[in-house]
Order: C-alpha cells, then structure tokens, then sequence
C-alpha cells in the first residue's frame, strides 16, 4: 500500500473517531484532530504537485503552505512542516490576514472565515500558479482547486482538475486517484 493510500486510511479512521467521540472541539481548546490531519494534508500536496520553475525566484527558494484568514491550525501546521524538504526546497508556513498580503503562496489553505470573500480571492489569484485549498462547500467546484468534505465521518477530497490546469499546476496521478474529481462551476 503507497503512502498517500496509507494516508487517507488513517484520516478516513481518525475523523470517524473524531466525530464519534463529541464532536470536532477539543474541550481545552487545543487545535482539533481535524485540523492535524488537515495539516498533515497540506504537507503531503507539496509532493504530490507539480508547479512551473516559474513560480519560484530561484532554485533555492521554498515552498510555502499559506493560511488565509482565522487560521484554524494553531502550531500544529508548522509543527507538521518543520525541518521538512519537498525535493531540494524546504517548506514553510505563512499567515496571511488579506488576499492582499499574498506574494509568494504555493499552496493556500482559506480558511471558512473568508467565505464571504471568495470571490474576490479567486479574482486575485487568477494566472497564479497557486493551489487552493479549502473546506466549505463547493469550494472545489466553484473556488479553488482542493476542497476538504467530511462525509460520514470520513474526510473526502474533492479536486478540479480544470482549475489546476488554469493555474498551471500538475497534479499526481496518486492523488487524482484518491479524490472526486469535479467539475468548476
């Protein structure tokens, strides 16, 4: 069994128990396993996807896993990514208040609180090679290339393979395989 299917076995147990132990909220308030396994997720995409050499200012540059908005994580993201490599580029994690903020962004995870401004991060992020990653629903059909879905206590990816396409990124054939693919709009 490869490691992404190893993955999504564990995910798929552990939102289950997630779900069926009281609900997504820790009661100390600590970032929920949700959110853990959703970092572990952002994580994994880096080795998964493909951008062009363009999106980056040279070959030393990172890769940088992004969250836009109320960010969900806590430390949890950068303890996931910590010291961690995707080929010869180390990976790090930016927190952006605004669309605006965004400079240099290969994955964005945009968080719930921005719904109400999908919109116009769409249109901000249009000819970018950014891969967007998101939980509401229809975020993957209408806004962005990845979209989280719990269903039946069982985290679900959801990709746009034609969103991918217009931002110029590659997506394994590994994770395709693990995902419904859906069509935009």
């Amino acid at each position: 069994m490869d490691l992404l299917r190893r993955l999504l076995l564990v995910l798929s147990i552990s939102i289950g128990v997630l779900y069926t132990e009281g609900g997504p909220a820790l009661a100390d308030g600590r970032m929920t396993r949700e959110y853990d396994l959703k970092a572990i997720f952002l994580f994994q995409f880096a080795h998964f996807v493909n951008w062009p050499a363009s999106t980056f200012p040279d070959s030393a540059a990172p890769i940088t896993i992004g969250v836009l908005g109320n960010d969900p994580f806590g430390a949890g993201l950068d303890e996931v990514v910590a010291g961690e490599t995707v080929g010869s580029r180390r990976l790090v994690v930016r927190r952006f208040r605004t669309i605006d903020q965004v400079d240099t962004c290969q994955v964005l995870f945009i968080c719930s609180s921005e719904a109400t401004r999908f919109e116009y991060i769409h249109s901000k992020l249009s000819g970018r090679s950014v891969l967007t990653v998101g939980e509401t629903k229809d975020f993957a059909s209408r806004y962005g290339i990845v979209g989280f879905d719990v269903q039946r206590n069982r985290l679900r990816l959801r990709i746009n393979v034609a969103a991918a396409d217009s931002a110029k990124l590659t997506i394994s054939s590994k994770l395709l395989r693990q995902a419904e693919l859906v069509p935009k709009g």
